[in-house]
């Protein structure tokens, strides 16, 4: 396994965790997990930076709208902190090491 490979059991636990749909737009479509802080930056595996995106979402989150959203990538970054904080919301560290 490589270090960007996430672990079945945490990429279940995330899916899981998110109800098996997209945290942005609610699709149970071509479901992905999006590492909020990126691990070349420092970002971890660990559920605290881990989120499930459908594949138009994390395609847009990354720079490549795949449809005319109604929201700007600043406002995506926005909404992945605030509901990855209010899961964890004593302790949210996307810095966490797995």
């Amino acid at each position: 396994m490589t270090s960007a490979n996430i672990p079945t059991a945490t990429r279940r636990a995330i899916y899981a965790r998110d109800g098996y749909r997209c945290a942005l737009c609610d699709s149970t479509r071509t479901l992905q997990i999006h590492h909020y802080l990126p691990r070349g930056k420092g970002g971890s595996n660990h559920p605290h930076n881990l989120i499930c995106l459908c594949s138009y979402c994390h395609a847009h989150v990354h720079g490549t709208p795949l449809y005319d959203a109604i929201f700007t990538p600043e406002h995506v970054e926005q909404f992945i902190v605030e509901y990855l904080a209010d899961y964890y919301v004593e302790a949210w560290n996307p810095w966490q090491k797995e």
